[in-house]
């Protein structure tokens, strides 16, 4: 058997980071950067009201009280997208909305709520004081020109997207998704409500790891069933390999099985047929079909997810330009509520929990049965604790856990 890094570090040899190109800003939320930012240009790019109020001297309203309110003239409305047409003069206002120039000669904004128009709709009324810089939101009081904002590696977020338009970027570049063709082959296997022959299974393993594919950042290309016929499945999976960036398959990859797919992969691709010191999910294999990563997991189906887990996702996030040290997901201390026993057999066992926060700190229960064809506790569970050989631990202490969600 192979250790689980030793064969993860084989996947991850296997698997480069796509080449950037430019993706349009409306496209590139949860994409890997793979250029540096520099703001060239000051944001906001002009001094601007916070709030709905008047644009004032701050000196002429400083000794305002409900009582004795400060009069001032207003002069003008400057609405957002206009500046004022003359500068603020003494014993003046200037009615301004949200967003709008701070006009020259005012030095603070008085809040709508803290005033009051006279009925001439020429006078307001102040009814509190003003600090000079209050409601005021200074040119480059965000960035200025020259501030590195993003570097290669950062993950575009939302507010990433709303920055760089901002800034007039219309376009990024970024590793781009990488599109992930996913095949089931065999006979048995049937989709959809029809009825069951002796023999006969669902197929669950492609359905689920489509969705793995794409909650991993992928774009899933469902290759679909492939009877067991060798000259089909070599013309699914070399078609694959021109179109796709990654091939996920599963069954047929334990050691000594005689399998279609076992031996198609062996003669288009370069292979290793590993059992890794785990369970569930020992029997892996991986390589590549030209320049493609093929990834063969498990057949059972929680087998298939954790491999996916272990395996799969941190090579495809290799191929979406992730960084080393977001590859995998870190471990987390969590203490069990239930003993989680096992037996010595060599291998890591990866056991379905669900995971709570209580009080901040983490705790984890049994999620049931762990049986590898147990998919709906999979569906239960929302973390593996990862219990080293031995006998297990008992309730109360602390274990090593993955967080799923």
């Amino acid at each position: 058997m192979i250790e689980l890094e030793a064969a993860r570090a084989r996947v991850l040899e296997g698997c480069a980071a796509l080449a950037p190109r430019r993706v349009e800003l409306r496209d590139a939320v949860g994409l890997v950067l793979a250029e540096a930012v520099v703001a060239d240009q000051l944001l906001p790019p002009f001094a601007n009201t916070a709030v709905d109020g008047y644009a004032v001297r701050a000196a002429e309203v400083a000794g305002a009280t409900p009582t004795t309110p400060a009069r001032l003239a207003v002069v003008e409305t400057i609405a957002a997208g206009r500046a004022a047409d003359r500068p603020l003069g003494p014993g003046q206002a200037m009615r301004i909305m949200t967003g709008a120039p701070i006009p020259a000669g005012a030095d603070a904004v008085v809040m709508v709520e803290d005033t009051n128009a006279v009925p001439d709709g020429e006078t307001v009324e102040i009814y509190r004081p003003v600090s000079a810089g209050d409601a005021v939101r200074p040119a480059g009081d965000d960035v200025r020109p020259g501030d590195r904002l993003f570097l290669p590696g950062d993950v575009l977020s939302a507010a990433h997207i709303g920055v760089l338009a901002s800034l007039g970027r219309t376009d990024i570049a970024a590793h781009p998704r990488p599109r992930v063709g996913v095949i089931s082959t065999g006979d048995e296997l049937i989709e959809g409500p029809i009825p069951l022959q002796p023999g006969q299974i669902r197929d669950s393993n492609r359905i689920t790891l489509l969705a793995l594919v794409e909650a991993a950042g992928g774009i899933g290309v469902d290759l679909g069933l492939v009877r067991d016929d060798e000259e089909l499945i070599r013309a699914a999976f070399t078609e694959a390999a021109r179109g796709c960036d990654a091939i996920i398959s599963s069954g047929g990859v334990s050691m000594g099985e005689f399998d279609f797919v076992k031996r198609v992969l062996d003669e288009v691709g370069r292979m290793n047929w590993m059992q890794v010191a785990i369970r569930p999910a020992k029997p892996l294999a991986f390589g590549t079909i030209g320049a493609t990563p093929v990834f063969g997991l498990p057949g059972n189906p929680v087998s298939s997810m954790v491999s996916f887990e272990l395996f799969a996702r941190p090579g495809l996030r290799r191929l979406a330009g992730h960084p080393d040290g977001r590859l995998v997901r870190a471990p987390v201390r969590a203490t069990s509520i239930d003993a989680l026993r096992r037996t010595p057999d060599g291998k890591t066992h990866f056991v379905r929990v669900v995971a709570d926060n209580v009080d901040g700190r983490h705790v984890v229960r049994n999620a049931g049965g762990q049986g590898s064809h147990q998919l709906a506790v999979m569906a239960a569970a929302n973390a593996l604790v990862v219990l080293p050989d031995g006998e297990g631990v008992a309730a109360g202490d602390e274990v090593s856990v993955l967080l799923l969600g």
